[in-house]
């Protein structure tokens, strides 16, 4: 039976350090956790030493109850991803937000991007909503596997372009997770490849899914790069949880 005092993060969870925010990510269920400074504090010698000592009794419970940590049948340390960090204004930074109607693209390329989309969605529909986000990543992963060639930075914002246009009139969510992962797929359907990203950035916290290049341009605005990957598949990166 193992030490409930023995911990390991889980192979589908990631720990990103802003420094005044940890944040929590699993690839299984989507949950998201957010720390702040003092319970960061303790996550981050929890990480270091694979032992619970040094976390709140209510803290633990609650990482364990949400597979964020498991019990470990050793001190198993883990590591921690250091992100891209900016100076804290505790919510008085604005960002803009909002959508803008998509460009029109050529027929073929909507029809495309539309069917890629609804396997997105089929994908999403296929199981337990708690493990919606995990299908996703093995769609994007298999997808992946099977292209020959990189995709142009043209090639890649065309597909992203094309998929956005085609949400526009979807009845179903159509956000980064879905547009991204319809680009993949769109793109292996000409056996090319991208790397599926995602990521996180702070203050306030957010995550977001986007496609790049293997050269590393990113077909989306430069707001991206905010951004710190903490997930990649695809092209020469495949870390699948």
């Amino acid at each position: 039976m193992p030490d409930l005092d023995l911990l390991a993060q889980p192979a589908h969870v990631r720990a990103a350090d802003f420094g005044h925010v940890l944040v929590l990510v699993s690839y299984r269920t989507g949950q998201v956790r957010g720390l702040l400074p003092a319970a960061a504090v303790r996550f981050r010698e929890a990480a270091r030493t694979g032992r619970s000592t040094s976390l709140p009794g209510a803290l633990s419970a609650q990482l364990l109850g949400a597979g964020l940590l498991a019990p470990s049948p050793a001190a198993r340390p883990w590591p921690l991803i250091k992100a891209t960090t900016t100076t804290a204004s505790w919510g008085s930074t604005e960002h803009p937000g909002g959508t803008a109607r998509p460009e029109p693209v050529p027929r073929r390329a909507l029809l495309g991007a539309a069917a890629a989309l609804a396997s997105v969605a089929a994908v999403e529909k296929a199981g337990s909503r708690r493990t919606t986000m995990l299908r996703v990543i093995r769609a994007v992963h298999r997808a992946t596997s099977t292209c020959r060639r990189p995709a142009t930075p043209g090639q890649a914002t065309a597909a992203v372009l094309a998929v956005r246009a085609a949400g526009w009139h979807s009845p179903v969510r159509t956000a980064c997770l879905e547009e991204s992962a319809a680009a993949v797929l769109l793109l292996a359907a000409r056996r090319l490849s991208v790397t599926w990203c995602h990521g996180i950035a702070a203050d306030p916290v957010r995550l977001h899914a986007w496609v790049q290049t293997e050269g590393g341009q990113v077909a989306e605005p430069d707001s991206t790069l905010a951004y710190t990957p903490v997930l990649t598949i695809g092209a020469r990166h495949h870390r699948q949880p």
